[in-house]
This record gives structure tokens, C-alpha cells and sequence, in this order.
């Protein structure tokens, strides 16, 4: 990059950015998948901390002002399912804010490495992060009977 361009984080624009962070949020907060894991945080807290982390990997002059990462999510407990999930909504919403291509790939092979400071099974890999399309109902495996035992 010469002095003449700009970085990522100028080309998204800081306003962008945080708007696509919010945006983010606030579907993590209600998917089905993920959003148990986030009852009770704080999410301007949390948006604030992201907002700091994608600020700072394209290229911005902010700082970071969290917990470590592996600390500050010790006690959840994310599975590789979960940490696939949140890179499927992160995606999802970079898309919806029109991101550069190039901002797009920076934040995503960013979040891809933190893997490991965030799971509990960090060599898991789940390729199945979007919404089936189920054509049809599978039939049931066996009957199953509810009720008292006699």
C-alpha cells in the first residue's frame, strides 16, 4: 500500500464498520444457534470490543482495549458448530453492509484464526453453517412411546 491509498479500514469507513458490527450482534443475539450463548452480555460492550478488533485489522489506528481473547472466553462453552455459526452471521452481515471484497477476506481469515482462543474443541471444523434445504421429512427411526413406566 503506498501513501496514496487508503486502508481497508478508510475505504469501509468507520461508521460502516460499526454499523455492520451492531448489525451482527444483533442477529447473533437472536439466532436460534448461537444467541443461548450470549444471554446476559453486555452488547455494546461486546460491539465496542468487535468494533475495536475489525477496526484494527483493516488497517485502522484503534486499539484494542479487551481481555484476551482465550480469557475472555474461557467459561463459554463454544464448539466448533458455534464458532462456524458465527463466522456464517459475521459473513452474512459484511455482505449486507456491501464490504469490499478485500475487507471481507482480511476480516474473515482474521476471525478463522482465532479458532482456537475461542473453542472448546478448536480442531473441530464444521462445513454446514448455513440453513438446510430439507426437500422432505425424514421418517422417524423407530416409534418412541411417552408415558409412565408400569
Amino acid at each position: 500500500m503506498t501513501a496514496a491509498e487508503p486502508s481497508l479500514f478508510d475505504q469501509v469507513g468507520a461508521a460502516r464498520l460499526r454499523a455492520m458490527v451492531a448489525d451482527f450482534y444483533e442477529r447473533v443475539f437472536a439466532d436460534v444457534m448461537i444467541g443461548f450463548l450470549f444471554v446476559g452480555k453486555d452488547r455494546a460492550h461486546l460491539i465496542e470490543r468487535e468494533w475495536e478488533l475489525a477496526a484494527r485489522m483493516l488497517g485502522g489506528d484503534v486499539a484494542y482495549a479487551g481481555r484476551p481473547l482465550r480469557e475472555a472466553h474461557r467459561r463459554s462453552p463454544i464448539l466448533g458448530g458455534h464458532f462456524d455459526r458465527r463466522l456464517e452471521l459475521w459473513r452474512q452481515a459484511m455482505v449486507d453492509h456491501d464490504l469490499p471484497p478485500a475487507a471481507q477476506e482480511v476480516l474473515l481469515r482474521h476471525n478463522r484464526a482465532l479458532r482456537a482462543q475461542v473453542t472448546a474443541d478448536p480442531t473441530s471444523d464444521c462445513n454446514h453453517t448455513q440453513t438446510a434445504n430439507a426437500t422432505e421429512i425424514a421418517a422417524p427411526i423407530g416409534l418412541t412411546t411417552l408415558g409412565r413406566r408400569r
